[in-house]
Order: C-alpha cells, then sequence, then structure tokens
C-alpha cells in the first residue's frame, strides 16, 4: 500500500487515466526509482556512521575537526564526481572501443535527462546518486589514514584528485564496463571497488605521514592510543550496518523479483558471523573480550559479505563472516608491528577484510547466482574449477596496484608542494584548535585548561 501511494505521489496521472491503467513497465520503472533513491540515502547516512565512528576513535581535542572536514569533502566530492568523476566512471560516447575498456570519458558537467526514457529500468538521476553515494564512502575510508596529524587543505586537494582519477577509475573496471568486469570480476557492492580502494589510499597516506606523536617508543614498540569515546563507535557500527542494506540490497537496483532481500539476507548473516568470531577470538587469545574488536569484527563481516551477498548461498556468508571477524584481528595486530598507524583500522577492516571477501566469491559463488546476476561464473566449491578465483585475484592485484601507485603519486607531490602534516604544536594542541579555531567540546576543554592552570 506503501509504495502505491508513493507511486501515485510520483507519477499522478497513474489516478486520473479514464481508459487504462499504468502500463507495467512504468509501474516497475516508478518502483525501482523509489528503492534506488532510498537506497542513495542509507548509503549516504552512512557518513553519520564515519563521523563518530572516527571521532570515537580518535581524541577528544579532534572531534569538531573530524566531523567538519566529514562534510566538507562529502560536499567537494559531489562537485568533482558531477564535474568529473562519473563521466568517468560511466562515459564512453566519445571514445574508442579499446579505449573504454581502461577508461571512461564524457559526461563531464553531467547534464541528465530530466525523467526514464520508454523502456527504461530507473532514470539516469537515481543512478547517479547512487553510485555518488559510494564514491563518498570510499573517501571517508581513505581519511582513517589522514586522522589526527594531516592539514586540513590535504583533505580538500586529496579529495579532487582521489574522486577525479582513483575512485572512478576502479569503478569503471569492474562496474562501468572496463576490462575486468569483461573478465567476469565479481563485486557485487564494492568490497574492491569502494572498500579496497579507500584502504589502500589511506595506507599510502599514513605511510607519508607516519605515525602520530607517541604512538611507538624508541625501541619499537606501539602505545595503545586511546579513543575518547566508545559508545559513539558503538553507535557508528549500528548506523553503519542499517546504512549497509542500502549499499548492498540498493546495488540491485530494481526490485524486481524480490532478488535485493536474498542480497539482504546474506549482509545480515555476514555481519552477524563477524561479529561474534571477532569478540570470540579476541577473548581466546588476550583473555578479554575486547569492544573494538567486537566493533571492527561486524564492519569486517559488512565488507567481506559486500562482494559475494548475491552470488553465494547462506551457509557461505556466515563462513566468510567468520573469517573476516578473525582476519580483522590478526591484521590489526600485523599493521601495528609494522608500525603503521592506522587509528580507525581501516587497512584490517576495509583492507583485509575486502580482499578476503573479494577472493571469497572465487571460492563460494554458485553458477546459478552467477548466472542470474550475469557476471562470471561459480567458484571452486560449486564448479571444481579454479578460473573465477583467477579473476578475484587478479582483479584485487590490478585495482590495489593501481590505488597505492596513484595515492604515492598525488600525496608524494603534495608532500613536497604544499606539506601534509601538521606541525608538532599543532598536533599536540589539536586540530579542532589549530586548524579551525575552536573545540568540539568547548566546556569539557576549557575545564581541563582550567584545572591545568590551577594545577
Amino acid at each position: 500500500m506503501l509504495s502505491v501511494v508513493a507511486l501515485l505521489m510520483l507519477f499522478p496521472a497513474m489516478a486520473f487515466a479514464a481508459d487504462e491503467g499504468p502500463s507495467t513497465s512504468l509501474l516497475n520503472m516508478g518502483l525501482n526509482s523509489v528503492w534506488i533513491v532510498v537506497a542513495f540515502v542509507l548509503v549516504l547516512l552512512m557518513q553519520g556512521g564515519f563521523i563518530l565512528l572516527e571521532t570515537g576513535s580518535t581524541r577528544m581535542k579532534n572531534a569538531g575537526h573530524v566531523a567538519g572536514k566529514t562534510i566538507f569533502t562529502i560536499g567537494l566530492c559531489t562537485l568533482i564526481y558531477w564535474a568529473f568523476g562519473y563521466g568517468i566512471f560511466n562515459g564512453g560516447a566519445d571514445i574508442s572501443e579499446g579505449l573504454r575498456k581502461f577508461i571512461g570519458w564524457g559526461d563531464f558537467f553531467y547534464s541528465p535527462v530530466t525523467s526514464a526514457g520508454e523502456g527504461d529500468s530507473f532514470p539516469v538521476t537515481a543512478f547517479f546518486l547512487f553510485q555518488l553515494a559510494f564514491a563518498t564512502i570510499s573517501l571517508s575510508i581513505a581519511w582513517g589514514g589522514f586522522a589526527e596529524r594531516a592539514k586540513l587543505s590535504v583533505y580538500l586537494v586529496f579529495t579532487i584528485f582521489f574522486t577525479a582519477v582513483v575512485y572512478p577509475v576502479i569503478a569503471h573496471w569492474i562496474w562501468g564496463g572496463g576490462w575486468l568486469a569483461a573478465d567476469g570480476a565479481q563485486d557485487y557492492a564494492g568490497s574492491t571497488v569502494v572498500h579496497l580502494t579507500g584502504a589502500l589510499a589511506a595506507m599510502a597516506a599514513t605511510i607519508l605521514l607516519k605515525p602520530r606523536i607517541g604512538k611507538y617508543n624508541k625501541d619499537g614498540s606501539a602505545n595503545e592510543i586511546l579513543g575518547h569515546n566508545q559508545v559513539f563507535s558503538a553507535l557508528s557500527v549500528l548506523l553503519l550496518w542499517v546504512g549497509w542494506f542500502g549499499f548492498n540490497a540498493g546495488s540491485a537496483l530494481s526490485v524486481g523479483d524480490g532478488f535485493f532481500g536474498f542480497v539482504a539476507f546474506n549482509t545480515m548473516l555476514g555481519a552477524g558471523a563477524g561479529t561474534v568470531s571477532a569478540l570470540l577470538i579476541s577473548w581466546a587469545i588476550t583473555g578479554k573480550a575486547d569492544i573494538s574488536t567486537t566493533l571492527n569484527g561486524a564492519l569486517a563481516g559488512l565488507v567481506a559479505i559486500t562482494a559475494s551477498c548475491a552470488f553465494v548461498d547462506p551457509w557461505a556468508a556466515v563462513v566468510i563472516g567468520l573469517v573476516a571477524g578473525v582476519l580483522v584481528f590478526f591484521s590489526a595486530k600485523l599493521f601495528e608491528k609494522l608500525r603503521i598507524d592506522d587509528p580507525i583500522y581501516a587497512m584490517s577492516v576495509h583492507g583485509a577484510a575486502g580482499v578476503w571477501g573479494t577472493l571469497a566469491n572465487g571460492l563460494f559463488a554458485t553458477d546459478e547466482l552467477a548466472t542470474k546476476v550475469g557476471v562470471g561464473q561459480g567458484g571452486l566449491f560449486d564448479t571444481g574449477s579454479w578460473h573465477q578465483f583467477g579473476v578475484q585475484l587478479e582483479s584485487v592485484v590490478v585495482c590495489g596496484l593501481y590505488v597505492l601507485i596513484a595515492s604515492f603519486i598525488i600525496l608524494g607531490v603534495m608532500k613536497l608542494v604544499m606539506g601534509l602534516r601538521v606541525t608538532e604544536e599543532q598536533e599536540i594542541v589539536g586540530l579542532d584548535l589549530s586548524e579551525h579555531g575552536t573545540y568540539g567540546y568547548p566546556e569539557q576543554m576549557k575545564k581541563a585548561q582550567n584545572n591545568n592552570l590551577q594545577a
């Protein structure tokens, strides 16, 4: 009933048609449009989760900066994606077939038609918005490698280059009809396109920026720099978890036969399994059920199932999530030993789990579901063939290399020209005050200053 009311509001001519009702194709298009826009809103609201996640995982003196730069970069990403990114991802009218395998070209400063045409499944405006939301998510993942030490100007410049020439190239290769799509690479909603891309950009940033002051001792041992609000972090995971149903199920781009419900079903199973396995492994290894690891396990399960949610049976979704929860625990320990300072665990949650989720299709995808989606074929356990695993491995390696190399070049040039990191004094004071002239928690910080003066 709600869908019918929504359709009548969207297409009022339906309510007054004298001779005949709306065609089936028009009804399908209307329902698809509503669903895609709802999914876009869900994914966009995930940014609230990222604000709370990064804020809760870092220190109070940087809270306002985290929130403000996230909103600012979403706005800038929107403009750059409209002007250039979407054309690199989906453009192709003005280039040769050979070049189109590697890059889109055209539709810059995108000016779409105002409504869907006859026979269209949905309007291009809805599709643009949905793809834009994915670009903003990948960008926000990358910010994990910049946290608590990068200049605000660095966020501005890197947003431009990441949105114009890093993310859309990977999206074109796998989703935009590029050469990996032709090979049959399976990445339903972006374990590689969105999550691994953002994580590897974060890796390049944190390597070039170097660790935060006080993170490592001279002997190489690490100090734990605690985030200031674990409740924020937990709430962020819940918001991201809810938004993920727009992320994964929305990628069906239609209501059709209800296949998006199956995608959502697998998404929930993967997330639940990741949560449980992360808690249990941290409990078993450390003797304590670590809350941060549990939260990261939920996100890792979601990241891992993102590539495979439409290609695997439910039991496999559980296995994928269980492995992701264990992987996020050990990968975080590995990065810490390598002296890679990753405050919000972007490389473990989105990188390691993104790689696993993409490769998992090569093991667990079924021929039946691959045929239904129309991408690739079944994995090893269904077909006995390593072919799909090889395609998945190929996509991880080439996409990973491109993002790492491009990000290192962009950030390396930026480091030479403008510098990446705030001064030691600014970092100690906090980015709220040094970059914005105010505190995210003014009352708390003033109280702390007064106590220091009295002491």
